[in-house]
């Protein structure tokens, strides 16, 4: 979407990454100018998917560069309410699959209620306005909710490593001898 959006030519975001434009820009939009459908209300699963909404927000840019008489490429004057409305669209999205995905836990008892943590990283985690929404959904579900600090969020390989420190101290799953293991460089 930040690409679609050519924000990588906007003057507060030529520097920022796609992500972080977007959210950036949300903060002084106005989401309920554009109205996203979720995708995947069809299916009662845990599944995330944003190729649906990738693609309606793309129908809306195409009929805005319409209305304003612009090429692809050209900032559009609503760009603020288009991020604002698309984050929130994503944050309602990964909010609502997250929730079912800790209802089912709880009811096939694969987690405890009394101290079941809702762990969030990668890229997503580096979001306030996603952070926010999920550290209200773990509250509300009586969650504990860990999220690296958003520094550490903005690349796999820190959040795997991060991983690995906090099961290196809690002494789970760590191979304390390489003997026997094979691998295939790709």
């Amino acid at each position: 979407v930040a690409r679609r959006l050519s924000l990588g030519k906007h003057p507060e975001c030529h520097s920022m990454a796609g992500g972080k434009a977007i959210e950036h820009l949300a903060q002084t939009g106005d989401r309920q100018q554009h109205t996203f459908r979720l995708p995947m209300q069809q299916y009662r699963n845990c599944d995330f998917s944003f190729s649906g909404l990738q693609n309606l927000v793309n129908k809306a840019i195409i009929q805005k560069e319409k209305e304003e008489g612009i090429q692809e490429g050209e900032i559009l004057s609503c760009v603020k309410d288009i991020a604002a409305a698309v984050q929130h669209a994503v944050a309602v999205h990964i909010i609502q699959r997250t929730y079912r995905a800790m209802l089912f836990c709880i009811k096939n008892s694969i987690l405890s209620p009394k101290n079941a943590t809702l762990v969030v990283s990668g890229g997503v985690a580096s979001n306030q306005y996603i952070r926010k929404g999920l550290q209200t959904l773990a509250d509300a579900n009586d969650f504990a909710f860990l999220c690296p600090p958003p520094r550490l969020c903005t690349d796999n390989g820190v959040m795997i490593a991060w991983n690995g420190i906090e099961r290196l101290r809690a002494g789970l799953g760590v191979l304390h001898s390489t003997d026997g293991i094979r691998y295939e460089p790709k």
